[in-house]
């Protein structure tokens, strides 16, 4: 018969091993991933190459990071905020997931910052530029992988009124936050030095022609600004074209409005549209080049936008995890290493997170030229280490509104 004294010892070290069993068994587990893209409508393309470059990011690591297997669970939000959010919860609250990546449009991302913040689920967006999201209504389990809104066109602001030395501009741009944020954001940087834009046109997200906004548009204009997503770019330069105007004003454009996702599909008339990103696959560096041939051998064509971001998330989670040794359990620490990420080469450039959850990283000036595997976004001008608030006070620019259609004043219109 055991003494008591070894009953305990046998218990406790029975409770040892229990423990320590159950801790190798939870260091086994896989850490899910959920994934939330668009599978129709306006912005199904940027959804589909979202998943490409998520799912590329993956099979290159062998569905590994940080020596943890990765499970993706993909959900269509069908670009509605309201199925945006039961998705997000679905995901939260039925699957358990350690993080997410997503969702893909700017009022997909606003629509489940409250509950992101009452959840503590740790979010990358890999497309969302909602501006606010890593400004006035800053959320400490958010990190973007791509700019705001106005991010890159601040710096084409900059350009057309210091370089093109343009002095009139029209804009014409989505009718959601994404357009209107990005157009407040060239207004500001453009009248500012000394530019005017006295025109604004706002179609709708589906609109199916945009013969009567074009028909509209001020013919005594040094160019116009185009600040569209999803196949809306490949769209209007089409009908831009078709209505005699693409000899006449010169085009200028955030990225997505040439992205290389829809550049495949156009002609000529996206030739010499002048336009502004944090990335271009005609990039330079040994790590671009690597990425581009990577993604051509997958999918028979060049990265833009929505492959490049989601692939980049998938590079700040990796680099996260491995900050933590796989540790994705401990959210505060890892949302520490995710917030402190500082990488001095990816195929986009050196990217550091700023104390807002943003990205600081190159802005590129691109101009659509012919190359030898089809149209492509030349770079044609480098602004090193862009941050979201251009060369403002952030103090400052943060006791403005939030860029919207009504701020800044359009003072100029006619």
């Amino acid at each position: 018969m055991l003494h008591r004294r070894q009953l305990a010892a046998l218990a406790a070290a029975t409770l040892i091993g229990a423990t320590a069993f159950s801790g190798a068994v939870q260091a086994q587990e896989a850490v899910r991933v959920g994934f939330l893209t668009v599978n129709s409508g306006a912005l199904a393309a940027g959804g589909r190459q979202m998943e490409e470059g998520i799912k590329l990011f993956l099979k290159e690591r062998n569905g590994r990071l940080a020596g943890r297997q990765i499970e993706l669970i993909v959900a269509d939000t069908a670009g509605v905020p309201a199925n945006t959010r039961s998705k997000t919860q679905e995901l939260v609250e039925r699957n358990k997931v350690h993080v997410v990546i997503g969702p893909l449009a700017a009022f997909e991302a606003l629509a489940i910052n409250d509950y992101i913040q009452q959840a503590q689920v740790p979010i990358i967006s890999p497309s969302a530029a909602a501006e606010d999201l890593t400004q006035r209504r800053l959320n400490p389990w958010f990190v973007r992988a791509v700019s705001t809104s106005a991010q890159p066109v601040h710096a084409l602001a900059d350009y057309a009124a210091k370089t093109l030395g343009y002095k009139r501009i029209a804009i014409i741009a989505d009718d959601f936050a994404f357009g209107h944020e990005m157009s407040a954001g060239f207004q500001r940087v453009f009248e500012e030095n000394g530019g005017k834009v006295v025109q604004k046109l706002w179609p709708p997200l589906n609109v199916a022609d945009y013969g009567s906004y074009i028909a509209q548009i001020n013919t005594k204009v040094d160019a116009v600004f185009a600040g569209f997503a999803g196949a809306n770019g490949l769209r209007f330069l089409k009908q831009y074209n078709e209505y005699g105007m693409k000899g006449r004003i010169p085009v200028l454009g955030h990225m997505t409005t040439v992205d290389e996702g829809i550049l495949k599909n156009m002609g000529d008339e996206a030739l010499g549209v002048i336009s502004a990103g944090w990335y271009s696959a005609a990039l330079e560096s040994p790590a671009n080049a690597k990425f581009v041939a990577a993604v051509r051998g997958e999918y028979k064509a060049d990265p833009g936008y929505y492959t490049m971001g989601a692939y980049l998330a998938g590079i700040f989670l990796e680099k996260a995890m491995e900050k933590v040794q796989g540790k994705i359990e401990d959210k505060d620490a890892f949302m520490k290493a995710l917030r402190s990420l500082d990488l001095p080469e990816t195929p986009l450039g050196p990217v550091k997170i700023d104390q807002y959850g943003n990205p600081v990283f190159n802005t590129y000036i691109r101009k659509v030229e012919k190359g030898a595997n089809g149209l492509t976004n030349k770079v044609i001008h480098t602004y090193a280490g862009t941050t979201q608030f251009w060369s403002y006070d952030p103090a400052a620019f943060l006791a403005n509104p939030v860029y919207s259609r009504e701020w800044p004043p359009a003072k100029n219109l006619e």
